[in-house]
């Protein structure tokens, strides 16, 4: 009982990864709010650098999200929502493996856009740190194709 029990521990873990997302939250709106007084003199590329760690802010705070409902609903509880209130359509489809796989492809689009950002200031970038974060981002993609290839044949021994 006391082992069913211990899975309210990772409640507060959660609630933590939601102030997470908050902060997120204000770093976004902190970056929108720093380069409107500068837009109509910055150049294309420094917008475009500005855009990309909007999305890549987007593509965390999506990630704490899917962690936080799904981590909840897999490890804690169910949620219960009525039917007239509105629910995300993975919520109560998504087992560890599929959380894991998600996880992994949001690394991967993550580094993707850190990866952009790199070659968008190349000329002041280091070869050898360039050539880390291909290694590095190259490491992810390995991984996730890896783990997704991993589940893939689990399930086919399942059935």
């Amino acid at each position: 009982m006391y082992i069913y029990t211990s899975r309210w521990l990772m409640f507060p873990v959660y609630v933590g990864l939601s102030f997470g997302f908050i902060l997120l939250t204000i770093k976004f709106f902190e970056q929108i709010i720093y380069v409107i007084p500068d837009i109509l003199i910055m150049s294309e590329s420094g917008l475009v650098l500005i855009v990309l760690s909007l999305i890549d802010i987007a593509l965390v705070g999506g990630l704490l999200v899917m962690v936080m409902f799904s981590g909840y609903e897999n490890f804690i509880s169910k949620m219960i929502i009525s039917q007239d209130k509105k629910r995300l359509s993975w919520m109560g489809t998504m087992d560890v493996n599929s959380i894991k796989n998600k996880v992994a492809s949001s690394i991967v689009a993550i580094s993707s856009v850190h990866l952009l950002r790199i070659f968008m200031e190349a000329d002041n970038v280091s070869n050898d740190k360039i050539m880390w974060c291909i290694l590095i981002h190259l490491t992810f993609v390995i991984s996730a194709f890896g783990m997704s290839y991993i589940d893939k044949m689990s399930k086919k021994t399942q059935k």
